[in-house]
């Protein structure tokens, strides 16, 4: 379990490929209190360190894993976002993220205004139920909090800490995101849409 709070920002030393589904990165600190068979979030995405070579982190991607998130898309040199899991008994800064990114999402446009940025995102037809305002949402491994929703698309406000913590500032219009709905949403929407003697 994650909180999407991002401890540090890795860089890309090895991209996974097709035929060699494996990506390697250098995790700086946060790398230094892991060890194969732990778990990492990258950019949301919660993988396991198959291998450690000083702050250079092995793992092994899966093909599923590689067509859902934008893993597959990395080029070596490129920023991802980490988190290594919640403790027990820690404070919850963010909100509950399992690391199941349920897909991408297409960066539509990114507003500068004063320190503040608002990123627009498509709000895909499958997804309106569960992104709705004030809701929260996963964003490459960001808990944010939706804000202005419309039809074909929907905002979130990025404050100055986050975006310089983040790799967000490195993020362009046309760039997908990886997303995750949050779980109670989830679950929500999931009885919602049985018969009420299905619910209880």
């Amino acid at each position: 379990m994650f909180t999407g709070i991002v401890e540090a920002v890795g860089r890309v030393q090895a991209k996974p490929t097709a035929a060699l589904p494996v990506l390697w990165i250098d995790g700086g600190k946060v790398a230094e209190s892991l060890k194969p068979a732990d778990s990492l979030a990258v950019n949301g995405c919660c993988l396991t360190v198959t291998q450690k070579e000083a702050t250079s982190l092995r793992f092994d991607i899966l093909e599923e894993t590689l067509r859902r998130t934008n893993l597959g898309g990395l080029d070596n040199g490129d920023l991802v976002n980490l988190e290594r899991p919640v403790a027990a008994g820690s404070r919850i800064d963010g909100h509950f993220v399992t690391g199941h990114v349920d897909g991408q999402i297409r960066l539509v446009d990114i507003r500068h205004q004063g320190a503040e940025h608002e990123l627009s995102l498509e709000r895909r037809k499958d997804w309106e139920t569960v992104i709705v305002p004030k809701g929260s949402i996963a964003l490459d491994g960001i808990s944010l909090t939706v804000g202005i929703t419309k039809e074909d698309r929907f905002s979130v406000w990025i404050t100055p800490f986050t975006w310089q913590a983040t790799t967000l500032r490195t993020r362009r219009a046309g760039d997908l995101l990886n997303v995750e709905i949050d779980i109670l949403a989830r679950y929500v929407a999931a009885q919602l849409g049985k018969p009420l003697s299905e619910r209880l």
